[in-house]
């Protein structure tokens, strides 16, 4: 296998990135998303992240899109303005080959260079060890769970809260 392009997203990615976030609706359990999107909504939440100059990557493997990550608010309110959450989803065929770790990593820089100081990540599901272990190899910190919060495929599921800082973090001033 090469190793995979990571670049920002642009238009032209958006029907595969359309496609790996409708099998993870429709399989998993990382999002509680029930229906999946279709292309217009996953162009307009794409276009709403871009206008507000958060990073979304993607990760290219021969030539198609194996997987993407993005960063957008964690909350709406301004005081969390330099705190972000971000998300990962990999195309099934490419999981467990190292695609998600340079595609989170990438993001983490990314997000300093816009001068964020926190980044959370919401993880569908505590039974999520994937999910879970990607954001701890990268420096994230488990900070809690909220258990049964989520009902889907007949039953309930927990989230799990991680968290790291970027750049100065809480030690400075923005």
């Amino acid at each position: 296998m090469s190793d995979p392009e990571i670049r920002p997203a642009i238009a032209a990615d958006l029907a595969a990135i359309t496609a790996i976030y409708d099998e993870a609706v429709q399989f998993g359990t990382a999002t509680f998303e029930l229906i999946p999107p279709d292309l217009a909504e996953m162009t307009r939440r794409f276009e709403a992240l871009a206008a507000a100059d958060y990073p979304y990557l993607v990760a290219v493997l021969d030539g198609r899109v194996a997987g993407y990550a993005y960063a957008g608010p964690y909350r709406p309110r301004p005081a969390y303005r330099f705190t972000v959450e971000n998300s990962v989803y990999l195309a099934p065929a490419t999981q467990r080959r190292g695609i998600g770790t340079r595609l989170l990593q990438r993001l983490i820089a990314d997000c300093e260079t816009r001068g964020f100081r926190q980044i959370i990540a919401v993880i569908g599901d505590s039974a999520n060890a994937g999910s879970i272990a990607l954001h701890r190899n990268a420096g994230f910190q488990m900070i809690g769970t909220h258990p049964n919060v989520g009902f889907k495929f007949g039953r309930w599921l927990d989230t799990v809260m991680m968290q790291r800082a970027l750049g100065g973090g809480g030690e400075t001033l923005p």
